[in-house]
């Protein structure tokens, strides 16, 4: 798509949702195809990390990485702790300043801000400079599940507490039209589903990782994480992480609600994930494909955003519009 040179500045929120948040790696790819990337990126929690890869020009390794990824490299990155959370994050943020080069947000290519809350006065945190993968660690800091960042003497928590699709942050950096996509939208319909099958994924998986972790080593910590995902296909109680995770989640959906009633964006793109657990990042296929069906859906409600503040935007008939509605 051919856009005039004082097209709008989009802006995009990217929203919380933990591994539903590999959707927005679809999301961006059609809007990379479609010629309508982003000049602003913000995001929260797991939108907060898709959207520093983004910004830093980095989506392509992280898609390839988040591909890969298996029940056994999901568990080989958690490093359990009981004392503020139950995952110190430690390995993970390891992983990430071995693969990627910090220079801090400032130096990213991209502009990029990214949302965390205080946990001494809950106020929401801008998080605009200084070292990309601390702001990122803060972001994704989801209460009770990892241990909290420390920053500049505050502890910070998951931004989804306050602010699940940042918005009004996209605004404050300046994007005159902003599209937000909102991943947790259909949680309570994934609720009713497990529900009615009277089981849930994975369920009981902490309490096996438990069980295994002391006195054994990763192959056979991954080993048992297998079986216990095998034995979920019963019916079981729900783990602590996944009654933590969804819980969290619930909390994430009704805020957002509020949010984008008070502060809308131009554009919502909301994936259909309610086969993906909170848990799921072994499964970012279903989850990508599940971002760029709703994307392309949405194309053509963006290109509509766009034409109302600059006509020259507008697409020409017959282009590739891939929807017949928003999303």
């Amino acid at each position: 798509m051919t856009t005039s040179p004082s097209r709008p500045r989009i802006g995009l929120a990217l929203g919380s949702g933990a591994a539903r948040g590999w959707a927005h790696i679809g999301v961006l790819r059609v809007l990379q195809e479609a010629g309508l990337e982003p000049d602003v990126v913000c995001g929260t929690s797991i939108g907060a990390l898709v959207g520093a890869a983004y910004s830093a020009g980095e989506l392509d390794r992280l898609e390839a990485w988040v591909r890969s990824l298996g029940w056994r490299q999901v568990v080989g990155l958690i490093d359990l702790r009981f004392g503020g959370g139950l995952i110190q994050g430690d390995k993970l943020e390891a992983l990430f300043r071995s693969r990627f080069i910090d220079g801090g947000i400032e130096a990213l290519p991209k502009p990029f801000g990214c949302v965390a809350t205080d946990l001494a006065t809950g106020r929401e945190v801008w998080l605009r400079q200084g070292p990309v993968i601390e702001a990122v660690r803060a972001s994704i800091a989801i209460p009770g599940v990892f241990t909290p960042a420390r920053q500049d003497g505050r502890l910070l928590v998951d931004g989804g507490l306050v602010n699940p699709v940042p918005v009004s942050l996209a605004r404050a950096m300046g994007a005159e039209v902003v599209i937000a996509v909102d991943l947790n939208w259909d949680l309570m319909r994934r609720r009713q589903r497990v529900a009615s099958r009277a089981r849930g994924p994975r369920r009981g998986l902490l309490e096996g990782l438990l069980q295994r972790w002391r006195g054994r080593g990763a192959d056979e910590v991954a080993s048992g994480a297998a079986q216990v995902a095998e034995a979920s296909k019963e019916t079981v109680s729900p783990s602590l992480l996944d009654v933590l995770t969804t819980s969290m989640a619930i909390v994430q959906w009704r805020i957002t609600q509020s949010r984008l009633a008070g502060e809308p964006a131009d554009v919502v793109i909301r994936p259909a994930l309610a086969d993906v657990a909170a848990m799921d990042f072994h499964r970012a296929a279903p989850a990508i494909a599940a971002g760029r069906r709703a994307a392309e859906q949405s194309l053509a409600a963006v290109r509509e955003a766009l034409a109302l503040l600059d006509p020259g935007a507008a697409l020409p008939a017959g282009d590739d519009q891939a929807a017949d509605h928003p999303v």
